[in-house]
This record gives structure tokens, C-alpha cells and sequence, in this order.
């Protein structure tokens, strides 16, 4: 296939995209300073109604920096950041950046065990923690090369006077949230201590943008154990630069961005806070979703663009009292981390004047290379058209080749946003790159205008009887369901079948469904080996921080599940 005809999709661009970008070769930081200088005055951050402009978002970043300077930071030294989403996570990570370190983001909801390895295997020196994580970080301390621990509450950056009630708030409601620290310890120094005795001096640093890490992000661990993915300054920028030219309707010093998605997680850094900064836009940041919170915050501060996930979306939209809020001032969502329902897609644009589309993204790609295009001609169901200056094709499964048009196989990419590799594991980044192809692990085709679609994961893919069925056609269906608002499909061991499907499902409040219902449902659109077998009825799903339905932990629960009764089988 020549390789103009192998990328039809740029026929689709619209005239406002460039199918090539001329991207700026500095580090991802300079766009924090352009910010700070042509809008000094300008709300960057606005947290539950607790404003810095940009000048003060800036100049506390270079406070930061000049303080690891003082500690001895060396350029390339990895600084864990275990924050949730608040100011002093964005000033951390570009104080560590302008300190010439490396991010390393870590959930705060990481368990000792997981931030152990994370600590280890990135050989941190530093660490930047909420208060609450403040014992866990204690705790695996001894073992780890970390020296210092830097600490910060959410009442620090609260405004008067939520901070003073804040703490009253939790002990009323006994809650265990507050945590003494022990500022005595010589390693142990205090966030808002640094920014009040600290000079704004910039360090001077040498960055090479291509070469020159900024992040260590580290994978989910649902394909096993966790590795850290090594995106460079050009990585990060190249990636916020092809996200600005897909909103090409964006104007720059006048967005607001509504940021409840993580900034730990790669989707949310850089669709949210990157962009935000290099588009001088105002970040509306709440440090966890929840749903009456949101809505009133849509209708308060009036963003006009809302990255997502579709786990939020289906919040909203089953709110009871959705009607009585305003959501007209979003322009744009994109949907990332999972599946994009089609039902709730159509709902969600009803509820506001904006355009939800999906895209698709992963960590080692910093992670978007994939998007519908917002306000021109999409394909439901895609994850849309390849970013400018992305390759992308589907790897048959069969021939090991480059697939034809609607040619299922393996999806790979490359492009300017595509990683160095993985943290010192030489032969796992040689396992996922095909030449220059980053190999996703996803299954999917190209469809005659180069739209791309994903089945599902490779390895989620079942096995039953010896058909292949992919687990999101089967969700897509169930999803259809009235009764349904979170479905998530698995393969379960079966002694005829080898696998059968099995089916969790979340009704909606207030909703009644039975297995009966649901079958003959799904028996309408679906052939009959693909439809569910067995059905199980949740209150909720195990997700991720970003709302990834947990598939793996799914799955360990019926391993245990079927140990168990082979135990019990043997005793008796």
C-alpha cells in the first residue's frame, strides 16, 4: 500500500489543522514564562475559589526550584510528586522541571507497597506529599534512597475562610484526615515555609528538549508490573502543541479548563494542565470528582472546555437534579481513558452546547495520538483520526504485516509524542517498539476514510469455543439498556467452552433488570456465542483514579473465586 494512500485521513483535516506542525524545540517550562510575562494579572489557578494569577504561579515554580537547588538537586535527579489535584501540585511540577529534575507523578492513593517500588525503581531522592501521605511515605522510607520530604496539606492553599474550617470540618466529622508532621526532622521541610522564606531565583540549567527527560510516568500496572514510561521536554510539548491545533477554536489568554481528571495520570497533565499553561488559560481544578460538586462548579466559573472520562460524564448525566443546572458554557470534552458509550456521548451534548468526542491516548505517547474532530464531521464509536505529524496502522494478526482497510490487527503509532522507552528496561522497550512503531497492545482496523476503531485489548480478548469475541461490542450492546450505567465484559474460565463471557453491571438508580431482560436484549443485536453467560450486579466497579474500570482486578477475583472451590471440592 503507498504510503499516501495508507494516511487518508488527512484528506478530513479541516483547513484550521496543518497535517505538520513546526514544533518548539524548548523546554516544556517556557511556556509557563511566556504566561507569566504576557499575562501577568491573569487567573492561572482557581481552586475552590482560591486564586493565583500567573506571575504568582510563576514565581512560586522558581521558589521551588531555587529551594531543590539548595538541597543539592542534580539536572536528570528524578522528585516524586504524591499530590492530588491542587496548586501546589501544578507549582511542583514546574518548580521541578525549572530545577532541571525529573517528575516523577505518584498517585496519593498508592498503597506502601506500590509506592515502594515506584520510590525504587525511579531511585528518587525527593518527594513532594500531601499530609495524609505523610506516614505511608515515613514507612518505606528506611529502605529507599529518599532524603527529604516535602509536605503540604489542602488547607494550605484553601481560601479564608475554608482554611480555618477545614480542619474543624474534619474532626466534626471524625474524620482521620489529620495528620501531625514532625517539621523538627532535618529531611522533612514544609511546602508553605518554602514559599514564604524562599527567593525567586531561577536556576540556571542546560536543557536539551529531545534528549532531556521531564517525566517519569509511570503505566497503570494493569498489564502488570508498573514501569516508568521516559517522556522528554519535546515529548510533552509536541504532544500540548498537537492538542492546541485539534481546538484550533481555542483562544489564547481567554479558556477556562475544568481539571477534575488526575494530574498524576498523563491524560489530565497534559490535556488540562500543560495545555491550560500554554494557552494561558485558567485552570478550574477540583482535587477529586464527585458529582453535585462539579455540576456546581460548570455553573459557577463557567468552563468552556471539559477533558474527561466517560465514567464522569455518566455521573453527571444520572445526577437527579442535572436539570437544574446550567452547563451551557462548555465548548469542547474529550473523552479519554476508556470507551466512549455512544448513548452517553448523544446525551451529554443535549445537556450542554459543547461537542463530546472520543480520542484515544496511552502513557508511552504522552499520551494523545488519537482524537474525533470536535467541531467537524465524526464517526460514533471511533476514537477518531490520527494527530498531525502521527502515523498510525494496524499490525495483522495473521500476516505480521501492515492490515488493509477494515483489517482488524494491532494498533501502532509513531510521532513526536511517542516515548524514549522505559525506565531501565532495555528489553521491554525492544518488545514494544516494531522499527519505529510503537506496538500498543490494542486491537482494532482503519475503515476506508481513516477512521480508527479499537476492539479491545489484545489480551482482553476472549476465547470462547474458539471464537474471538471482543469484550467492548458486547459493553456497547448492554450499554444500550435502559436499565444499564456501567457495564464492564470478561472472559471467565469454562470447562466446554474453554472461556465464557461474563457480564458486571451497575443499574441506574432506580432501575430494575434481571438476567432474562438482559439476555434477551443482547441476543437482538449480538450472535449467541457472544452473549453473556453469567451476570453479576454491582453497586459500583473497581476503577482507576481516572475511572479505567479495573478489568484485572475483575478477573483475580474469579481466579480466587474458582481456587477456592477447587479447594473446597478436594476437602470434601
Amino acid at each position: 500500500m503507498a504510503n499516501g494512500d495508507r494516511k487518508p485521513w488527512l484528506k478530513l483535516y479541516p483547513e484550521e489543522i496543518p497535517a505538520r506542525l513546526d514544533y518548539e524545540e524548548r523546554p516544556l517550562f517556557h511556556f509557563l514564562q511566556q504566561a507569566a510575562i504576557k499575562h501577568p494579572d491573569k487567573t492561572a489557578v482557581d481552586f475552590l475559589g482560591k486564586e493565583l494569577s500567573y506571575a504568582e504561579l510563576y514565581e512560586s515554580a522558581v521558589k521551588v526550584a531555587h529551594f531543590f537547588h539548595s538541597l543539592g538537586i542534580q539536572k536528570g535527579e528524578r522528585v516524586s510528586v504524591m499530590l492530588p489535584n491542587c496548586p501546589q501540585g501544578v507549582i511542583s511540577y514546574y518548580g521541578v522541571l525549572l530545577a532541571g529534575g525529573i517528575v516523577v507523578q505518584t498517585n496519593p492513593l498508592y498503597t506502601e507497597r506500590e509506592l515502594h517500588h515506584q520510590l525504587a525503581d525511579s531511585e528518587a531522592r525527593f518527594i513532594i506529599c500531601l499530609d495524609l501521605v505523610y506516614p505511608k511515605v515515613l514507612k518505606v522510607m528506611s529502605s529507599l534512597k529518599l532524603e527529604h520530604v516535602i509536605v503540604t496539606g489542602i488547607q494550605d492553599f484553601l481560601p479564608f475562610p475554608k482554611n480555618v474550617l477545614y480542619p474543624l470540618v474534619q474532626r466534626k466529622q471524625k474524620k482521620s484526615l489529620l495528620v501531625d508532621v514532625n517539621y523538627r526532622h532535618p529531611f522533612v521541610h514544609s511546602f508553605p515555609s518554602i514559599l514564604e522564606h524562599t527567593e525567586a531565583i531561577q536556576p540556571e540549567i542546560d536543557v536539551d528538549p529531545k534528549e532531556d527527560l521531564a517525566l517519569l510516568q509511570y503505566t497503570g500496572g494493569t498489564t502488570g508490573p508498573a514501569k516508568g514510561v521516559m517522556l522528554t521536554h519535546y515529548n510533552l510539548v509536541a504532544n500540548t502543541m498537537q492538542c492546541r491545533a485539534w481546538m484550533y477554536k481555542m483562544k489564547y489568554g481567554e479558556e477556562r479548563v475544568l481539571g477534575i481528571l488526575p494530574f498524576f495520570h498523563v491524560y489530565g497533565m497534559t490535556t488540562v494542565m500543560n495545555l491550560s499553561v500554554m494557552y494561558a488559560a485558567e485552570m478550574i481544578i477540583l482535587p477529586r470528582f464527585d458529582v453535585k460538586q462539579t455540576l456546581k462548579t460548570i455553573e459557577k466559573k463557567h468552563p468552556t472546555l471539559f477533558p474527561g472520562a466517560p465514567t464522569m460524564y455518566i455521573g453527571l448525566l444520572h445526577h437527579p437534579d442535572i436539570e437544574k443546572y446550567d452547563l451551557s458554557s462548555i465548548n469542547a470534552c474529550i473523552s479519554g481513558s476508556a470507551p466512549l458509550p455512544a448513548e452517553v456521548q448523544k446525551q451529554f451534548q443535549e445537556k450542554t452546547n459543547g461537542r463530546l468526542v472520543e480520542g484515544y491516548g496511552l502513557s508511552e505517547a504522552s499520551p494523545v495520538t488519537h482524537a474525533n474532530l470536535i467541531w467537524n464531521d465524526r464517526k460514533t464509536g471511533s476514537i477518531g483520526l490520527p494527530f498531525p505529524d502521527t502515523d498510525a496502522a494496524c499490525l495483522s494478526l495473521e500476516t505480521g504485516e501492515i492490515a488493509g482497510v477494515n483489517e482488524v490487527g494491532e494498533l501502532m503509532v509513531k510521532g513526536p509524542q511517542v516515548m524514549k522507552g522505559y525506565w531501565r528496561r532495555p528489553d521491554e522497550t525492544a518488545a514494544v517498539f516494531k522499527d519505529e512503531w510503537l506496538l500498543t497492545g490494542d486491537v482494532g482496523y482503519m475503515d476506508e476514510d481513516g477512521y480508527f476503531y479499537i476492539i479491545d485489548r489484545k489480551k482482553d480478548m476472549i476465547i470462547a469455543g474458539g471464537f474471538n469475541i471482543y469484550p467492548r461490542e458486547v459493553e456497547e450492546v448492554l450499554y444500550e439498556h435502559e436499565a444499564v450505567q456501567e457495564v464492564v465484559v470478561v472472559g471467565v474460565p469454562d470447562a466446554y467452552r474453554g472461556e465464557t463471557v461474563k457480564a458486571y453491571v451497575v443499574l441506574k438508580k432506580g432501575k430494575t433488570c434481571g438476567e432474562k431482560e438482559l439476555d434477551d436484549h443482547c441476543r437482538q443485536s449480538l450472535a449467541a456465542f457472544k452473549v453473556p453467560h453469567l451476570y453479576e450486579f454491582r453497586d459500583e466497579l473497581p476503577k482507576t483514579t481516572v475511572g479505567k474500570i479495573l478489568r484485572r482486578t475483575l478477573l483475580e477475583e474469579e481466579k480466587k473465586k474458582a481456587q477456592a472451590a477447587a479447594g473446597e471440592s478436594q476437602s470434601n
